[in-house]
C-alpha cells in the first residue's frame, strides 16, 4: 500500500495541481462516499453540499463528472437523481450510461447464469431472516446491515458455497455489509481506465469508500488524487474521515477548478 495523508494541507496542495489539468475526469463513488449509508438503500441521498460541488464541476470548462458504483444503473440514477448529461457507470464497471446511451451487454449465456446464481442465493437469504438478497442485471448481493455480525458471517458463508456451487466461476467480492457475486469479472479500476481512454483525460481524481473502490485507486497515475472516504488499509494517497469531509474537498475542488486561469 502507498502512503496515505489525511493532512488537509497536502490535500489541499493536491487538488490545486489536479486543477489545472487540461482535461480532468472526476470519478466518484455514491453510497458511503456522496451519500451516507442508510439501512434501506432506496432511501439515502447525496449530502446537499457534495451534490452542489458535483454540479459545479460537472459544468466547469473540459471536466467531466461521473458516477461509479456498484449499483445498478437504474437505482444509481434513481438515488442520485443525476441529470441526463451525467455519466453512469453501475455493477462495478458492468453497466453503463455514457453520452445518453445505455450499456449492458450481457450473453445469453452470462444472464443464465446469473438467474442460476440469484435462485441459489433466494434460498439462502430464506434461511436468515434479516438477509435482503439484492438482484442486480450482471449479479446479486447478499447484504446483512441489519443482522448481527454471528449471522453475518454465517450467511455469507452459507452464500458463498450455494453461489460457487451454482456457478463455480462467479466472481465474489466482499464489500461493507455485503458479499456480491458478479459473472462478469470487471471491476471499477476497469471502469476508470477505460473512461480515461474515452474522455482523454489528463488527470483523474477518484473517491470512494469501500473494498471494492480499492480497484480504482491502483489504477491511478502520477498526477491523479484518490481519496479514501473512512477507515481501513487503501492504496488511495489520500483519506477523509467520512462522507461530510469529503463535502469539503470537493467544494475545493469545485472552486479551483471552476476559477483557473
Amino acid at each position: 500500500m502507498r502512503e496515505t495523508t489525511d493532512d488537509p494541507s497536502v490535500v489541499t496542495s493536491a487538488l490545486e495541481t489536479l486543477a489545472a489539468a487540461p482535461r480532468l475526469l472526476v470519478a466518484l463513488d455514491f453510497d458511503g462516499t456522496l451519500a451516507p449509508f442508510a439501512d434501506d438503500p432506496a432511501t439515502v441521498g447525496a449530502l446537499p453540499g457534495s451534490w452542489a460541488a458535483v454540479l459545479t464541476l460537472q459544468r466547469a470548462t473540459d471536466t467531466e463528472v461521473v458516477l461509479v458504483s456498484g449499483r445498478p444503473l437504474d437505482s444509481l440514477a434513481r438515488v442520485s437523481h443525476a441529470p441526463d448529461e451525467m455519466a453512469l457507470v453501475g455493477s462495478h464497471g458492468v453497466e453503463w450510461r455514457v453520452d445518453g446511451h445505455d450499456e449492458a451487454a450481457l450473453t445469453d449465456d452470462e444472464r443464465e447464469r446469473v438467474a442460476r446464481v440469484g435462485t441459489a442465493l433466494d434460498e439462502v437469504g430464506a434461511r436468515f431472516p434479516g438477509v435482503v438478497i439484492e438482484h442486480k442485471p450482471a449479479g446479486h448481493g447478499v447484504h446483512t446491515r441489519r443482522v448481527s455480525a454471528e449471522v453475518a458471517a454465517e450467511a455469507d458463508a452459507a452464500a458463498s458455497r450455494a453461489a460457487h456451487e451454482a456457478d463455480p466461476d462467479v466472481l465474489e467480492r466482499g464489500g461493507k455489509d455485503i458479499l456480491e457475486f458478479a459473472v462478469r469479472h470487471v471491476t471499477k479500476g476497469d471502469a476508470i481506465d477505460r473512461l480515461r481512454d474515452l474522455r482523454g483525460a489528463a488527470a483523474v481524481f477518484f473517491a470512494g469508500d469501500d473494498v471494492t473502490d480499492e480497484d480504482a485507486f491502483r489504477v491511478l497515475r502520477d498526477g491523479d488524487v484518490g481519496v479514501k472516504v473512512g477507515e481501513g488499509d487503501t492504496a488511495a494517497g489520500y483519506r477523509v474521515a467520512d462522507p461530510a469531509a469529503l463535502t469539503d474537498v470537493l467544494k475545493q475542488l469545485a472552486r479551483l477548478r471552476a476559477t483557473r486561469a
